[in-house]
């Protein structure tokens, strides 16, 4: 599946849909019919929308959890400088299972990549044995989370 380009042209969203966003962002469990009285649709219709934004990937309905709790101890941010093309280090990067999280950057680095790790000896093989490796990578910067304090995903829609 090819990565959103979030500086191209964006649909549309009119403000029902982006009530139906809001409402999935408060409760991504919420079910359609009450999500329809809300917002005076049919629960078809709000079906037809919901479906839509998922297959024109504005809007993912996934389980958030906090990875501690699940068993990867270690996060971590990474700062990448790379020498030559980004396309290439970014499609290495995408097949990675450990990478939550890639954005290409204008400043101290190039990508900045977020992990999830189980320790820090898979963190530690992670980098020095993936993407360090890949062709490109220059230098790296990692940043370790010692605490996640927030992480919230209803920031609504504008």
């Amino acid at each position: 599946m090819a990565e959103p380009n979030r500086t191209s042209s964006r649909p549309a969203l009119d403000d029902v849909s982006k009530a139906i966003i809001g409402h999935l962002q408060s409760d991504g469990r919420a079910a359609y019919s009450a999500i329809a009285r809300e917002i005076g649709l049919s629960e078809a219709a709000v079906r037809q929308r919901v479906q839509r934004l998922l297959d024109s990937d504005v809007l993912q309905i996934v389980a958030v959890t906090d990875p501690a709790q699940v068993g990867f101890d270690r996060q971590a941010m990474i700062g990448l400088t790379v020498h030559g093309d980004l396309g290439g280090v970014q499609v290495a990067l995408n097949e990675m299972p450990e990478v939550a999280y890639i954005v290409l950057t204008a400043g101290r680095f190039d990508i900045l990549v977020e992990v999830v790790c189980v320790d820090d000896d898979h963190l530690l093989d992670l980098l020095t044995a993936k993407i360090r490796a890949i062709p490109g990578v220059a230098d790296t910067e990692t940043f370790v989370y010692l605490k996640l304090a927030k992480q919230r995903y209803d920031w609504g829609t504008r």
